[in-house]
């Protein structure tokens, strides 16, 4: 087992002076195996982003537990270990611009994820450029640059091209290619079954379009008002769905994917 998700909950509480609770993520538990590629399917704010930076340590669960080869990833301790994890566990989340330093040129963005590796300078000049060519970016048109200077699609690739080069366990990739334009959403797509088919690489794919999920994933999670409410293979909860939010998600899919074959 690579990951385990256990009764992890999430309770934030608001207001100043009237003070209120606010259940995030409830009682949310489930596995992830090696070379698997789970999809979390919700709307905007059922919890799924939650769920993602609480695996990722961002932020504390109020109970629950997560669960990584076998160590508790909240009862690591000191900086070796939490090297270690992060350099098996990254993440791509839907606002690229967000997760950069707005000083530090592309090429240090890239870079930094090489404290974790150790690779020498030549390695790590063959690999940025390897990475950036699989994600469809030429290195003479983003190395050197800030990130203002690209575009909203750019900047999401470089940070798919950061997890390329680390060969993670597991990504977490929060609405990855919403940003993206339609004719790159693909080859990323292709790029997570690569790493998945050479490397082993789980990907827990954070998404509303149940329709893309049902291409793309060996389950899917469906997750409302902080819970998962229903789970299986992507058969099972297209063709045969029970929650009626599931059925509802079914509903708004547009008419272009129920002409693909499979559907």
């Amino acid at each position: 087992m690579l990951l385990e998700v256990k009764n992890l909950t999430k309770v934030f509480t608001v207001g100043l002076f009237k003070r209120r609770e606010i259940v995030a993520v409830d009682d949310v538990s489930f596995n992830a195996e090696p070379a698997e590629f789970i999809s979390l399917v919700g709307e905007s704010g059922s919890g799924k982003t939650t769920t993602a930076r609480m695996i990722l340590k961002l932020l504390p669960p109020t109970s629950g537990e997560v669960i990584f080869e076998g160590k508790d990833v909240f009862g690591l301790k000191g900086i070796e270990e939490s090297r270690s994890y992060y350099k098996s566990v990254h993440s791509i989340f839907q606002d690229p611009y967000a997760a950069y330093n707005p000083l530090h040129k592309i090429d240090r963005v890239l870079n930094q994820v090489f404290k974790l590796t150790g690779h020498s300078g030549a390695e790590r000049d063959r690999l940025v450029k390897e990475a950036l060519k699989e994600v469809g970016l030429r290195h003479e048109d983003v190395l050197g640059k800030f990130p203002h200077e690209l575009s909203g699609g750019q900047r999401q690739r470089i940070m798919v091209a950061r997890c390329y080069i680390l060969k993670p366990k597991l990504i977490l990739a929060d609405e990855p290619i919403s940003m993206i334009d339609a004719s790159t959403k693909a080859s990323i797509l292709r790029l997570f079954s690569k790493l998945r088919d050479e490397y082993k690489t789980s990907v827990i794919f954070i998404t509303h379009d149940l329709g893309l999920a049902y291409y793309v994933s060996d389950e899917v999670l469906i997750m409302s008002e902080g819970s998962i409410v229903e789970k299986g293979s992507p058969d099972d909860i297209m063709n045969r769905p029970q929650h009626p939010y599931t059925k509802k998600l079914r509903e708004d899919i547009p008419l272009f994917y129920r002409k693909w074959p499979g559907f």
